[in-house]
């Protein structure tokens, strides 16, 4: 299973935790072109959503581009195999 939806990246905000620390959060919204028949899928399958990602690389946030739109795949992690006893 997996669902992938479109979002753009609204804002990078800083976030100022300590004189000497800080970290950026990207937020992301749900905003299609109803013009475009991608975001017409998109918009009758994820009508509203908003996504927010604390980012504490700088090399990571540096390719982000506000009013860019990116796509976001979801997909279950699979469950470690224990290892067996010897």
């Amino acid at each position: 299973m997996s669902i992938r939806a479109k979002m753009r990246l609204q804002s990078i905000v800083t976030n100022q935790h300590t004189p000497t620390y800080a970290t950026k959060s990207a937020k992301f919204s749900a905003v299609y072109d109803s013009t475009l028949t991608e975001d017409q899928k998109f918009q009758k399958a994820t009508p509203f959503a908003n996504a927010e990602f604390q980012i504490d690389n700088p090399p990571a946030i540096d390719q982000l581009v506000p009013g860019q739109d990116y796509y976001f795949d979801i997909s279950p992690v699979p469950v470690p195999e224990k290892p067996t006893a010897t």
